[in-house]
């Protein structure tokens, strides 16, 4: 099974980092909103909710905000897993 590479397509409840964002394949004002809302790269973003049958708008959380997103500009935002914590080492004893 392989991993989806864009928001529209990250689960739910999963959190995720933006690797890079596809300015070219949404608008100039589009654009203007996703930098004032924060979206740039190294944001940790989280898909809260998609409306139903696939067409609707989703709801993602960036920062302290829940923003909706067209599915469209959804697909210009590429995601990557959050690396996995690291385990506090212990002593041996």
């Amino acid at each position: 099974m392989s991993v989806p590479d864009n928001l529209n397509d990250w689960p739910l409840r999963a959190d995720a980092t933006v690797s890079a964002i596809d300015w070219a394949a949404v608008s100039e004002a589009e654009g203007r909103r996703l930098r004032e809302l924060g979206f740039d790269e190294g944001v940790r973003v989280t898909v809260l909710h998609r409306a139903g049958l696939g067409a609707g708008p989703m709801a993602v959380r960036v920062g302290r905000m829940t923003v909706a997103l067209r599915r469209g500009v959804a697909r210009a935002i590429r995601v990557e897993a959050l690396p996995a914590p690291a385990l506090a080492s212990t002593p041996a004893e």
